[in-house]
Order: structure tokens, then C-alpha cells, then sequence
């Protein structure tokens, strides 16, 4: 197999533009977008023209079907990614799937039999995870410079009641889904286990979904993370993992340039910009895990050790456990 990933991109909404134009700041000679697909072939063409893509596409099965494909990223609304995840795999096609995976646990576990299965590569986009910053914490506390990790404190939020995705159910709404991934990725990226207990309250707008959640996670020892994440006002968005032997801030912790060392200094590690602005704020950075997926597929791995399917069956696990608790349901969990 060449060095050359070729990759197909599902939905030509923002989160796919943007990840296209963070594919652009890598070698050409490496990443290639070969096409686009999305439900309206009109915005698909546009998209292409835009971004120099050869091939756009009016519907996802076409993009399955794509001999010229290697791996597909998946930007739809969270509730179609279980049905396109499981339309890529199904087709022998490798698969980066934007967070949070699915709607639940049981359709995170229906996406990962696929892939095994097919024998397919399949990530979650926990893309916080391959930045430099991140990587740098892992090799504070596996080097024991932390110590043991006693406490994680982290909160999300945005004034974002304008936002019809994260407010509306039909659209797969809610703070849990959007907001919570990031904070459950961070808590988990520090303690590496699973949660003993959770504790978790929130309130709900007008359609019943989640738009601010408190949780405490307790793992082994008593040791916590405590998280908050809303839609209602901006927050700090850091966060703090504390050891024994000092502490670690992330700085902007689902997109951190920066983080605050155990010596108190700053370091900073910034992306190159592509050629377009973004939709989102540092959008660039997805390139980590971009490069991450096409090592990955190069070494003939199904999955990556930052995001393993345990990671992503235990995020869904303890996203579904908050919901319930709360008392935000869906349709998908009677099905």
C-alpha cells in the first residue's frame, strides 16, 4: 500500500469543511480528498469546487461504494453516524467517525462489530487526544512525574441556545452528546479506568433535552473527576488534573495549544493555518489525528491507542448512565 491516504468525506456541513482544510496543512503526498458526499448533491459540488475535490457525490452509498476511497470521515448530525458508520464499514471502507460516536452504548457496540467484522480501521474523532498537549500529560503521569492522579476538575460551556443541533432532540441534541464527550474523554485520558460511581443533575430546556449537566466521576481510591458542561454561558474550559506530585492545566482543554506544565511554565505548540479560515476555533489541529488515522492504517491497525474501541464503548457508557440519571431519553433507547 502507498503512503497516500485517499480520503472520502460524508456531509459538506462546517465540521467536514473544516477538517478539510486541516488535511490541507498536511503533504499532499500523504493526505488526498478524493470526494464528497452529501444528501444534496448541490451543496456536495459547491463543496468540491471550493476545496479542489475531484469528486462530489449526492448520496452516502455512492461514497461507500467508491473504489478510489481508502477512509471516510464522517461529519453528519449525531444521529446519522451509526447508520453511515455502519454503510462505510459495511463497504470495506476505513472509517474516522466525528464524536460522539453514536446515540448510545448499543449502537457504539453495533458500529464496532461492523468494523471488526470487516476488519476495517474505525475510530472515534476524539481529536483533543493526538495534540501535542495531550501528549505531553500522558507523559507526565506515565512517567510518574504527576504521581498518582487524585483529582480532575473540568468544565465546557458556551452561551449556545442559538444552536438548533445541540437544542433540538430530532437533531441529537443536548450538552451530554456534545459537550460531555469532551469532558469524559479528559477524566478518562487521566484516570485510565472505569468509573466506580456516577453522580450527576442537570436542567433541561423546553424540548427536554439536556442544556446543563454537574457530574462527579469516582474511581478507584476515592479519587474524582468533577465536570460541568452547558450550553447556557461560557466557563472557564479547562482542565486541571492534579497528582500527587503536582498538577497539569489544559488550557482550552478540547482544543489546547497550551497547557500550564507541573514547573508552572506554558507551553504552547501551534498549528499551521490552511488556506481558508475555519468554521470552528482551531480547526487546523485536527490534522494530529488525521496523520494518527493514516499511520494507523499504513501499520495495518483496526484501531488507535489513544481512541480504542474499549475507549469508545466506556465514553458511551458513562454518556448513557448521565442521561439516564437526568432524564433525557430518546427514541433510540427503546430500539
Amino acid at each position: 500500500m502507498s503512503k497516500l491516504i485517499r480520503w472520502g468525506i460524508a456531509s459538506a456541513g462546517k465540521i467536514s469543511e473544516d477538517f478539510v482544510i486541516a488535511l490541507s496543512t498536511l503533504p499532499s503526498s500523504d493526505h488526498k480528498v478524493q470526494a464528497v458526499a452529501a444528501r444534496a448533491l448541490d451543496r456536495a459540488q459547491e463543496f468540491a469546487t471550493k476545496h479542489g475535490i475531484p469528486k462530489a457525490l449526492g448520496s452516502y452509498d455512492e461514497l461507500a461504494k467508491s473504489t478510489d476511497v481508502d477512509v471516510v470521515y464522517i461529519g453528519t448530525l449525531n444521529p446519522q453516524h451509526y447508520e453511515v458508520a455502519l454503510l462505510m464499514l459495511n463497504n470495506g471502507k476505513h472509517v474516522l467517525c466525528e464524536k460522539p460516536l453514536a446515540m448510545n452504548k448499543k449502537q457504539v457496540e453495533g458500529i464496532l462489530a461492523a468494523a471488526k467484522t470487516n476488519k476495517r480501521f474505525f475510530m472515534e474523532a476524539v481529536w483533543s487526544r493526538f495534540f501535542p498537549s495531550y501528549q505531553r500529560v500522558k507523559e507526565l503521569i506515565s512517567s510518574g512525574q504527576l504521581g498518582q492522579v487524585k483529582d480532575v476538575e473540568v468544565n465546557f460551556g458556551f452561551p449556545l441556545a442559538h444552536v438548533d443541533r445541540l437544542q433540538k432532540r430530532d437533531l441529537g441534541g443536548g450538552v451530554v452528546y456534545d459537550l460531555g464527550i469532551y469532558t469524559i474523554q479528559v477524566s478518562q485520558w487521566a484516570f485510565q479506568e472505569k468509573p466506580e460511581k456516577i453522580e450527576s443533575k442537570g436542567t433541561l430546556n423546553a424540548e427536554g433535552i439536556d442544556d446543563d449537566v454537574s457530574a462527579t466521576l469516582t474511581y478507584s481510591g476515592g479519587r474524582t473527576a468533577r465536570m460541568r458542561f452547558s450550553s447556557k454561558e461560557k466557563l472557564a474550559n479547562t482542565a486541571v488534573i492534579k497528582g500527587t506530585k503536582g498538577q497539569v492545566t489544559l488550557i482550552d482543554f478540547w482544543t489546547p495549544n497550551k497547557l500550564i506544565d507541573i514547573d508552572g511554565q506554558v507551553k504552547e505548540w501551534l498549528p499551521p493555518k490552511g488556506k481558508y479560515a475555519t468554521n470552528y476555533v482551531n480547526s487546523e489541529a485536527m490534522r494530529y489525528e488525521a496523520e494518527a488515522v493514516r499511520q494507523s492504517i499504513i501499520a495495518g491497525d483496526v484501531e488507535n491507542k489513544n481512541v480504542t474501541y474499549a475507549d469508545s464503548l466506556l465514553f458511551a457508557e458513562i454518556e448513557d448512565t448521565i442521561r439516564k440519571q437526568i432524564g433525557v431519553l430518546n427514541k433510540y433507547d427503546e430500539q
